[in-house]
């Protein structure tokens, strides 16, 4: 039998049902922007160790901001990473 309780909804409300919206939400976030960091460093021939540096981090602290699935990272260091590779950070608020 086919369970008909979330035909006509959207998928982020079958993830708000679940309780995980939030979270699913914040690590496709985190995807994208470690994604889009490790593309630049590609880019610009940048090592691990090199972009550290410009950071002025540790190589350990570069590896979470690199990890798809930490999305325990602060504004300070994302802005670090942007900097670090010639960018600007711009975040928004959009309509739910």
């Amino acid at each position: 039998m086919i369970n008909k309780k979330h035909i006509g909804s959207n998928f982020d409300d079958f993830l708000a049902e679940e309780g995980i919206l939030d979270d699913v939400t914040a690590v496709a976030v985190k995807r994208v922007l470690a994604w889009q960091i490790a593309k630049e460093m590609k880019r610009q021939k940048l090592t691990k160790t090199a972009m550290a540096e410009k950071m002025h981090t540790s190589r350990a602290a570069l590896n979470r901001l690199l990890d798809e699935k930490d999305t325990s990272l602060t504004l300070a260091t994302l802005s670090s990473a942007a900097a670090a590779l010639g960018k600007k950070l711009r975040l928004e608020l959009v309509p739910a």
